[in-house]
């Protein structure tokens, strides 16, 4: 593996920490704010733990991430756009709640619950990673690649399980805040991912051989007997 890709995926992730940590303390205008502390370690495990399943298992997806974006879709940049501002308006919305005390603060108890659904959602992204050696973080075919449909794992049960731990992460992560606020931004993150999971499924139909035969097993997209 190249060291220069690693160190650019290394200075890439961790600026993103560093953006979500001063979002967070910059708005809430304090430090000593621990589930703003707790947030940024669920994000720290997530990366730590994509990269470890990244470099062991798929070292392909490393050059697939920081590459060329080749065969993207103008549908999916826009999505991806407007997902990170949500993302980081939570953030800045949640400090300036803490700052200014209009959720008023909520059980300590609701608090880590949400926190331990927090890492639940981001596990179950990790466990879709390590699953998928095409699991890469824009919507388009890889025929350079050789890209198959991928039945293992998680995709067993929903064929879009990375989106619905991202969901379950937007769902949590203002309560482990402490911000009812923050759930306008989130919400418009989920319905965002929503949306990506129907053009994704749509262009993976039209455009994957053998991704119609597996959505007629695996029939939920999200919600395993839901949808």
């Amino acid at each position: 593996m190249d060291a220069r890709l690693i160190a650019r995926y290394v200075v890439r992730e961790a600026m993103g920490l560093v953006g979500m940590g001063v979002a967070l303390f910059w708005s809430a205008g304090r430090i000593d704010w621990w589930p703003a502390w707790a947030a940024l370690a669920v994000m720290a495990g997530w990366i730590v733990a994509t990269a470890a399943v990244v470099l062991s298992r798929n070292p392909d997806l490393l050059v697939e991430r920081l590459g060329p974006r080749k065969g993207s879709k103008r549908w999916d940049i826009v999505i991806m756009s407007i997902l990170g501002s949500t993302q980081l308006a939570r953030y800045v919305v949640a400090g300036l709640d803490e700052r200014f005390g209009w959720t008023g603060g909520l059980p300590a108890g609701a608090q880590i619950v949400a926190g331990v659904l927090c890492v639940l959602g981001y596990a179950l992204v990790v466990w879709a990673t390590a699953s998928n050696s095409f699991f890469s973080q824009i919507a388009r075919i890889q025929p350079e690649r050789g890209q198959t449909v991928i039945t293992g794992g998680p995709y067993g049960y929903v064929r879009h399980p990375a989106y619905l731990g991202a969901i379950l992460y937007e769902l949590a992560v203002p309560v482990l805040l402490a911000s009812w606020w923050a759930f306008i931004p989130s919400g418009i993150g989920v319905a965002l991912l929503i949306l990506r999971t129907v053009l994704e499924d749509r262009m993976l139909r039209a455009e994957l051989k053998g991704y119609t035969e597996y959505a007629q097993r695996v029939r939920d997209r999200l919600l395993p007997g839901i949808w």
